[in-house]
């Protein structure tokens, strides 16, 4: 779901560093988990959290949509900035009312910001499965109308898309997907920002071709992250969102240096 949405972002954003959080969900997520923890209704069973998660996280997008909106337009520089003057909004009440929670309530929460798979069971894959399932197809089917949507507003315009429709439905497709994933796995960083990357390298730009592979690449990277974890410091595991952290910052940090040596911004 991280890398399908990353990609779709990267899309629609023409960013290449443009990420499935850039919207503000993975903020809006942490806040809602952290008043589901602040409130204590996490003992009273294992949905309460991923069920405040994702209110926290659409209400953050929609929050960041609404500050974009003007004259039936969505300008896409100025819903990136919106998106982090959001997510830094949230991250201060998120601080705010972790200062305010006892130690035991602090240590859930940073056990789920930092992301991980410990602890989930199929009930969790249950939940999970039917969002990211449904909008992963929507968008893989949709792959040629973003191919569309890359060339510009103009150029889409002239070949008949109606583009605010399309750009509207892919963000909220992949929120969707994005915000599912986020509560219930917690925040687990650089999936969707290292695996479009990588394999729009390997089997080009075309998205009808990209949006899948970078599903499978996602998967695998995840995986390959997780087990890494658990082995390579035994009997201490790291959890995967570190790893993926690990991995994939230094990447991060050559596609800004490789960006900015071509000019770009």
């Amino acid at each position: 779901a991280l890398a399908l949405a990353g990609a779709v972002m990267q899309g629609v954003f023409s960013n290449p560093l443009a990420d499935p959080g850039i919207m503000g969900v993975s903020a809006g997520a942490s806040l809602g988990a952290v008043i589901a923890i602040a409130l204590g209704v996490t003992s009273l069973g294992m949905f309460y959290m991923p069920a405040f998660a994702f209110v926290g996280a659409f209400v953050s997008v929609g929050i960041t949509i609404l500050l974009t909106w003007r004259n039936n337009k969505l300008d896409t520089t100025t819903l990136l900035l919106a998106g982090v003057a959001v997510s830094m909004l949230l991250g201060a009440f998120t601080s705010g009312i972790l200062t305010m929670i006892n130690e035991y309530r602090l240590r859930e929460f940073l056990f789920w910001m930092v992301g991980g798979l410990d602890f989930r069971r199929w009930d969790h894959v249950l939940l999970a499965v039917g969002p990211i399932m449904t909008g992963s197809v929507i968008l893989m089917m949709l792959g040629r109308h973003l191919n569309v949507l890359v060339l510009g507003d103009t150029e889409a315009r002239a070949l008949g898309l109606p583009v605010m429709v399309y750009r509207m439905l892919f963000l909220f497709l992949a929120s969707v997907v994005t915000a599912t994933a986020v509560c219930v796995s917690g925040s687990i960083g650089f999936v969707g920002l290292v695996v479009p990357h990588i394999v729009r390298i390997l089997v080009g730009p075309d998205h009808r071709i990209l949006l899948p592979m970078a599903a499978v690449g996602g998967a695998l990277f995840l995986v390959f992250c997780d087990t890494l974890g658990r082995v390579i410091a035994q009997p201490v595991e790291i959890r995967v969102g570190i790893m993926t952290a690990l991995l994939g910052a230094p990447y991060f940090l050559y596609l800004l240096h490789s960006l900015r040596s071509k000019g770009g911004a």
